[in-house]
């Protein structure tokens, strides 16, 4: 992750009207024959958001004022909950230490990125999860759940470290369920503050962008 980056989340409260989702870039050549070449420029999608339309009140106003002065606009990154996508489970259903499969044991590895999969009969996407929620990642070894004490958490990387003495045995399928942000920043260095009538008022687009490690 770059340096700029401030471990603090954009106000909950705004998030929870943001559009965007995934971007992913495509090169799409048409041949003679009618048929097309398809190139994948980025390996893995990047987010990008708008939160403007979180923006309820005077205080929802100065809120994402104040909260972009403190990220001296574009320059620090931030944590940015995704109200779609920010578990390892799909909306509407509890984290369980089986949920995502990150892993697989061979006596001597003591750490593990933290993965999420997107995929179905056709194909699939893993997607690195860098910014897990502190205190919610739960991890299984061999389908038994290990205990909070057997291994560690980096929530600034997303790294699963175990003790030593608790490293997953060869074959053991290692596994884990957490909530998660995405780290992000502002992509403007301009905030557009339109008061349209007393105690009330709007920011037309606050455009949010991922920050990839």
């Amino acid at each position: 992750m770059p340096t700029g980056f401030h471990d603090v989340r954009f106000p909950l409260r705004l998030a929870l009207g943001t559009s965007g989702g995934p971007v992913r870039r495509t090169d799409i050549v048409g041949l003679s024959n009618g048929r097309e070449n398809r190139n994948r420029r980025w390996r893995d999608a990047r987010r990008q958001y708008d939160a403007g339309s979180g923006i309820k009140s005077v205080a929802d106003l100065y809120a994402v004022v104040a909260f972009f002065e403190a990220r001296a606009g574009q320059v620090y990154g931030f944590r940015f909950r995704d109200p779609l996508d920010c578990r390892s489970c799909p909306p509407g259903e509890s984290v369980t230490a089986s949920d995502q499969l990150i892993g697989t044991g061979d006596g001597a590895k003591a750490t593990f990125q933290l993965i999420k999969t997107y995929g179905d009969a056709g194909g699939a996407t893993i997607r690195e999860i860098v910014k897990p929620v502190a205190g919610t990642v739960v991890v299984s070894v061999g389908g038994v759940a290990a205990a909070p004490a057997d291994f560690a958490v980096d929530a600034m990387t997303g790294t699963v470290t175990f003790l030593p003495a608790k490293i997953p045995a060869s074959g053991a399928a290692v596994r884990a369920g957490y909530e998660f942000d995405v780290p992000v920043r502002f992509d403007t260095d301009r905030i557009d503050v339109d008061l349209v009538q007393f105690e009330a008022g709007r920011i037309p687009s606050i455009p949010l962008v991922e920050i990839k490690p």
